[in-house]
C-alpha cells in the first residue's frame, strides 16, 4: 500500500504540487476562451476544468495527465446550447459520461494499438503548429503600437522559461516565468491584454445540480447526437494524449481504465454544473515539462484552479497573456516531433505518407480526431498494399 501511494501519489510531492500550480494558472485563460466558444458562462468551463481534474486524478489510466474543458468539446457543443439551452448542455455531459465509461468497460482503449508511430507523429506536429498559430493574435490584438510591448514579455518569457533551469531546477520555470513578468507588468503599468478582460472570473463554489430537463425519450433523442460525438471525440483526444504521455515518460498506462475515468469525470462534471471535457495534450506537455509525475499533479492543478479563481481572482486577473503565450510556445515546440521531420528521409516512404498525411488532415480541418482517423485508416491500407513500414519504432 505504501509502495503503490509513493508511485502513484507522494513519490514526486514537491514537484508535482509546483507542476500543477503552472498548469493551474494556465488553464484559467484556456477555460474562459473555450466558455466563449461554447456560448456559455465562464464558470461552465472554469467548474468543468476543476471538476474533470481533480475526478481524473483518482479514475482515470494515465497519473500526470490533465481533463478539463477543451477547444474541440466546445464546438461540439455549440448547437446544444444555442438550440436548448445549458440544463441539455449539463444532461448531454451525463450522457456522455455514461458513455465513455460502457466504452471503458467493453475495452475499447485496447484499439490504440492499432495506432501507430506515424500516426502519433503526424497527430504531435499538426497540434503544435495549431498551438503555435493559435497564439498570433496575442501579437495584433492592440495593433501595431501594442506589438512591441507583447513581444518583448513573450521574448522575457521563453528567455526564463529556458535560461532559469540553469540556475535551478527547484521551481518550474513556467511558473517564474508567469509569476515574475504578472509582477513586473502590473509595477510598471504596462498595457497589456490581461486573464481579466477575457472574462469575468467566478466567486462561488460549484453545487450539486440535477440538469432541469423531461428525463423521457424526447430529451434522449436531443442529446444523444451530441454526447455520442462527445464521448467518441473526447476518447480519442484522451487516448492519443495518454499515448504521448507514455512516450514521455516511457511508461505505459491502462487505456481501459482512462476510457471509464473519462467517462465518470464528464458524468461527475455534469452534475455539478460543468461542460462535458477530456484530455488536453498542452496542458499535459506543461505539467510532465515541469516536473509532474504522478496523479498528485493532477489533482494539484484541478484544486488548485478552484482556489484561485474563487479567492485569488483578482491576482489571477492580472496575468499579462503574454506570458501565457511564451507558456504555449514552449509547449509547442517541444510537443512538435522534431525527429519524425528529420529523419523522414530515412523512414520508409508508407511512415512518411502516414505521418503528413495525418498532420495534413488535422491542419485542414482543425478536427484531432478526424486526422488520427484517417492515419490509422491509411495505414491499414497500406498494408493491404504491401508497402513497407507503418509499425516501426516511435521516431
Amino acid at each position: 500500500m505504501i509502495d503503490w501511494l509513493k508511485r502513484n501519489w507522494f513519490g514526486n510531492l514537491r514537484r508535482d504540487v509546483l507542476a500543477g500550480l503552472v498548469v493551474a494558472l494556465a488553464l484559467i485563460p484556456e477555460s474562459l476562451a473555450f466558455s466563449a466558444i461554447a456560448g456559455v458562462d465562464p464558470k461552465v468551463a472554469l467548474y468543468a476544468s476543476f471538476t474533470m481534474a481533480v475526478t481524473i486524478s483518482i479514475a482515470g489510466g494515465r497519473p500526470a495527465m490533465i481533463s478539463a474543458a477543451t477547444g474541440a468539446m466546445a464546438l461540439l457543443m455549440v448547437g446544444l446550447v444555442r438550440d436548448h439551452g445549458l440544463q441539455y448542455l449539463f444532461a448531454a455531459g451525463i450522457l456522455t459520461g455514461v458513455l465513455q465509461f460502457i466504452a471503458g468497460v467493453l475495452r475499447i482503449g485496447d484499439l490504440m494499438r492499432f495506432v501507430t508511430a506515424p500516426v502519433v507523429g503526424g497527430f504531435l506536429n499538426a497540434l503544435g503548429v495549431m498551438v503555435l498559430l493559435a497564439q498570433l493574435p496575442e501579437f495584433y490584438r492592440a495593433g501595431w503600437s501594442g506589438f512591441w510591448p507583447v513581444l518583448a514579455i513573450v521574448v522575457a518569457g521563453l528567455l526564463i522559461i529556458y535560461l532559469f533551469p540553469r540556475l535551478t531546477r527547484a521551481i518550474p520555470s513556467p511558473m517564474v516565468c508567469i509569476v515574475l513578468l504578472t509582477l513586473v507588468s502590473v509595477w510598471w503599468g504596462l498595457e497589456l491584454h490581461r486573464v481579466g478582460d477575457i472574462g469575468a472570473l467566478p466567486d462561488d463554489l460549484p453545487s450539486f445540480l440535477i440538469p432541469d430537463v423531461p428525463w423521457n425519450l424526447e430529451t434522449l433523442s436531443i442529446i444523444l447526437p451530441y454526447s455520442a460525438t462527445m464521448a467518441l471525440v473526447g476518447l480519442m483526444e484522451s487516448l492519443m494524449t495518454a499515448e504521448v504521455v507514455d512516450e514521455m515518460t516511457n511508461t505505459e498506462s491502462d487505456k481501459n481504465r482512462e476510457c471509464r475515468g473519462q467517462g465518470i469525470a464528464n458524468l461527475v462534471t455534469g452534475l455539478f454544473g460543468g461542460m462535458a471535457g477530456c484530455g488536453m495534450i498542452g496542458q499535459t506537455v506543461i505539467n510532465v515539462r515541469s516536473g509532474g509525475y504522478t496523479r498528485l499533479s493532477t489533482m494539484t492543478a484541478g484544486l488548485g484552479l478552484l482556489v484561485l479563481v474563487v479567492f485569488f481572482g483578482d491576482w489571477a486577473a492580472l496575468i499579462p497573456m503574454a506570458a501565457l503565450v511564451a507558456v504555449m510556445i514552449m509547449v509547442a515546440l517541444t510537443t512538435i516531433n522534431w525527429a519524425s521531420v528529420h529523419d523522414m528521409r530515412r523512414q520508409p516512404p508508407g511512415a512518411s505518407l502516414v505521418m503528413l498525411t495525418t498532420m495534413g488532415i488535422v491542419l485542414a480541418t482543425h478536427n484531432l480526431a478526424l486526422g488520427v482517423i484517417a492515419g490509422v485508416s491509411l495505414t491499414f491500407c497500406l498494408k493491404r498494399c504491401g508497402v513497407r513500414a507503418v509499425n516501426g519504432e516511435n521516431p
